[in-house]
C-alpha cells in the first residue's frame, strides 16, 4: 500500500505547487496590495481598447485600432494618442483620499444628489476585458482640488483629486490629433508636388533622392528632407469642416497646389508615372483663412487620409514655391568612398595617372605602384565630393564644343576594383562616376558628370588642384632612413668634403683633415636621413639649373657602399626655396631653406689651441 500513499502525497504536492505557481505568484506583494487598495480604479492599460466619455448630451467614443487611437464619435478622425495615454496614466495613479460606505450613503437618501452622483453629467467607461464599471463624477468637495466619485454598480463614494475630471471634461476636438500625419520622414520614398507652374516628382533611391520630373537629375537630400518635414511635422491650428461639402469657400475646389507623400508600402510608391490611380497622402493647399482674428496668418488645407478641412500656419505655402533648381543637388558629383578603389586622372597632354588604394594608403598604379602622396589623394577626393557647382549652365548638353567638353582637358574617373570574379561583380576595375573639365572662363571651369545631360560650372581652383602630371602625385618622403644607417657621406659645393663611418662607429675623413664638427655632422645626418618635401613640382627642366648645382650630397646606406643615394640642389625657387632632385626618383621638388642650411653646415671643426707656457716666479733673495 506504500505506493498508494506515495501517489497521494505526490498529487497533494503537485496541487500545492500549481496553486503557488498560478495563483499566489500573481497576487501582489504587501506594498503593492496596499497601493492598489488606495487606487480609485485598478486595471491593466494593455487591456483597454476603448474610452467612452459621456458629458451631458455629448458622447466621445475613442477606440484603439492597430495600436493607434481613433475618435469614432461624434466625428471620425485620428485621436491624439498622447492625450489618451496620459488619461489612462492618470487613472492608474488616481488614489482615494477618503471613502464613504454604501451603507452610510443609503442612510441618507439625499447624499447622492448632494454629491452630484444621483444623475451625474460626467461619466467615463473603459472598454476591454476586466475593465472596471463605469465611473461617475460628482460635485467638487469642500476640500480644494477634491471631488466625489463612485462606480455605476455601487453607491460607495470616494473623495479623490479632480485630475481625471480635468482630463476628460473637454470638447471632442481636444481629443483630435493635431499632428497632421503619423507618417515619418524616414518612411517617405516618393514625393509629387503640383503647382500652377507644373509638376515635380522626386524618388528616393537607396540613401539618396533624385528628381524625376520635369528633368532627371540628382536632388539635394537635405533640401528634400526639409520639404517633407514641413508636412510630417505640421500641426493643425483649427478644425474647420469635413471635406464632403462645398470646398469653394476654402479655396480647395481648385487648390493652389498639392504635395503627395508616398511611403514604401504604397503600391504606387515605386511608379515613375505619377498619372492615375495613386494612393499616398495628399496635402492640398487652399486660400487664406478668413474666419476671424483667431485664424490670422493661417491657410485652409485638406489632407486626404483624414478627409477634413483644417488650417495650418501660412508658412506651409512655401512648399508651393519650390522649383527644380531649388531642390537640385549642387554637389558636383556623388562619390561613394566606401567602394572607391581607383582614381584615374586622364589629361591628354600628360597621359593617364592611375591611383590605387592599398589598405589605408594610396599608390601610383600607373608607375609600378610607387607610393603616392596619400594625404593629397584623400584631400582631392574630399574636395571633389564636397565641391558645389557655382551655376547650372545647360540642362541639355547639346553643344559640348561650346564648353570645351567634346574634348575635355581633364577627366577624373572613380572606380571600384575586384581582384577576382564574384556573384555580384566581375574581376577588374568598375567605373561608377566621372567628371570631365572643359573650358575655363573667368574664375569658373565648365564641367560635366558622367553621362548626365547637363553642363555646370565649378570653381577654377578645383581644376588647378588636380595634378595632371603623375610625378606630382609621388610620396612626399624623399629619404626614409635612420641616421645611423648612413655609412659614407660626401658634400660638394665649390669643394668636396667626404667622411666614412669606421667599425667603431666613429667618423673619419675620407677627403679632408682636422677635427670633425660632430654637432654639425649629426644635424646634417638627421635632416638628410628623413628628408621630406612639401610638394612635387613636376618634370625636370633646364630652368632648375641642375647642370650647375649649388650643392650635391651623396651618401651610402650599406657597408659595401653599393647602395648609393644622391641629392642635387639647383637654382632657387621663386618662393624662397631651392629646386632639388634625387637619382632614385623622377622629377623636381622644392627643398626648404632650413633643410638646405642643415645640409650646408661645415663639417670641419676648430683646432684646439695649444696650452700657454706657465711662467715660474723667481723668489727674491
Amino acid at each position: 500500500m506504500k505506493w498508494k500513499t506515495t501517489l497521494v502525497l505526490f498529487v497533494i504536492a503537485a496541487g500545492v505547487f500549481a496553486y503557488l505557481f498560478f495563483v499566489e505568484r500573481n497576487r501582489p506583494g504587501t506594498e503593492e496590495a496596499t497601493r492598489q487598495a488606495q487606487n480609485v480604479v485598478n486595471f491593466s492599460r494593455d487591456q483597454v481598447n476603448g474610452v467612452v466619455i459621456q458629458n451631458g448630451d455629448d458622447t466621445i467614443d475613442i477606440r484603439r485600432r492597430d495600436d493607434k487611437w481613433r475618435l469614432e464619435i461624434p466625428i471620425k478622425d485620428q485621436a491624439d494618442g498622447s492625450v489618451v495615454n496620459n488619461l489612462l496614466l492618470d487613472l492608474e495613479n488616481w488614489q482615494k483620499d477618503a471613502a464613504i460606505s454604501a451603507k452610510e450613503m443609503e442612510a441618507d437618501k439625499n447624499k447622492l444628489a448632494d454629491y452630484g452622483l444621483a444623475n451625474p453629467k460626467l461619466r467615463l467607461k473603459l472598454i476591454g476585458p476586466d475593465t472596471p464599471p463605469e465611473i461617475f463624477f460628482g460635485k467638487d468637495a469642500a476640500l480644494e482640488g477634491k471631488m466625489y466619485v463612485r462606480f455605476g454598480n455601487s453607491k460607495e463614494t470616494f473623495l479623490a483629486s479632480q485630475s481625471v475630471k480635468k482630463a476628460i471634461d473637454k470638447k471632442p476636438e481636444d481629443f483630435r490629433d493635431r499632428k497632421l500625419t503619423d507618417l515619418i520622414m524616414a518612411q517617405v520614398v516618393r514625393v509629387v508636388l503640383k503647382t500652377s507652374a507644373g509638376e515635380m516628382e522626386l524618388q528616393k533611391k537607396g540613401d539618396h533622392w533624385d528628381i524625376l520630373k520635369p528633368l532627371h537629375t540628382r536632388a539635394d537630400d537635405q533640401k528634400v528632407s526639409d520639404l517633407i518635414a514641413q508636412v510630417t511635422t505640421a500641426r493643425i491650428q483649427q478644425f474647420i469642416a469635413d471635406d464632403r461639402g462645398d470646398l469653394h469657400p476654402y479655396g480647395l475646389a481648385e487648390p493652389h497646389g498639392s504635395l503627395t507623400l508616398f511611403a514604401q508600402n504604397d503600391k504606387s510608391a515605386g511608379r515613375t508615372d505619377s498619372s492615375r490611380g495613386e494612393q499616398g497622402q495628399t496635402l492640398q493647399i487652399g486660400g487664406p483663412a478668413t474666419a476671424g482674428e483667431k485664424e490670422k496668418d493661417q491657410v485652409y488645407v485638406r489632407f486626404s487620409p483624414r478627409g477634413f478641412v483644417y488650417t495650418l500656419p501660412k508658412k506651409i505655402e512655401e512648399i508651393l514655391n519650390s522649383k527644380p533648381n531649388d531642390l537640385r543637388d549642387r554637389h558636383l558629383a556623388r562619390i561613394d568612398t566606401k567602394i572607391l578603389d581607383r582614381l584615374t586622372i586622364d589629361a591628354p597632354a600628360k597621359g593617364k595617372t592611375v591611383l590605387a588604394r592599398k589598405d589605408e594608403n594610396w599608390t601610383i598604379a600607373s608607375r609600378n605602384n610607387a607610393p603616392a602622396n596619400s594625404g593629397e589623394v584623400r584631400r582631392i577626393i574630399d574636395r571633389l565630393q564636397n565641391e558645389q557647382v557655382t551655376k547650372f549652365v545647360e540642362d541639355v548638353a547639346s553643344n559640348l564644343p561650346k564648353y570645351g567638353l567634346d574634348k575635355p582637358q581633364l577627366i577624373v574617373t572613380f572606380s571600384s576594383f575586384a581582384s577576382e570574379n564574384t556573384a555580384e561583380t566581375k574581376a577588374g576595375e568598375q567605373p561608377f562616376a566621372s567628371v570631365a573639365f572643359g573650358k575655363v572662363e573667368g574664375n569658373d571651369v565648365y564641367a560635366r558628370v558622367g553621362d548626365e545631360p547637363f553642363v555646370v560650372a565649378v570653381r577654377r581652383n578645383l581644376l588647378d588642384r588636380i595634378f595632371a602630371d603623375p610625378i606630382q602625385w609621388q610620396d612626399l618622403s624623399i629619404f626614409n632612413f635612420k641616421p645611423e644607417q648612413i655609412h659614407r657621406l660626401s658634400v660638394t659645393t665649390d669643394k668636396e668634403s667626404a667622411l666614412v663611418r669606421a667599425a667603431n662607429n666613429q667618423w673619419n675623413w675620407a677627403k679632408g683633415s682636422g677635427p670633425i664638427n660632430q654637432t654639425n655632422l649629426q644635424s646634417l645626418l638627421d635632416s638628410l636621413a628623413t628628408l621630406r618635401t612639401v610638394r612635387w613640382i613636376g618634370s625636370t627642366t633646364p630652368a632648375h639649373a641642375f647642370d650647375k648645382p649649388r650643392l650635391v650630397v651623396t651618401f651610402t646606406t650599406s657597408s659595401d657602399d653599393k647602395a648609393i643615394h644622391k641629392l642635387t640642389i639647383g637654382a632657387p625657387t621663386p618662393d624662397g626655396m631651392s629646386f632639388a632632385k634625387v637619382d632614385e626618383r623622377e622629377g623636381t621638388f622644392p627643398l626648404s631653406s632650413p633643410d638646405l642650411n642643415a645640409l650646408k653646415l661645415s663639417l670641419a671643426g676648430q683646432e684646439s689651441p695649444s696650452p700657454s707656457p706657465t711662467l715660474t716666479a723667481t723668489p727674491s733673495r
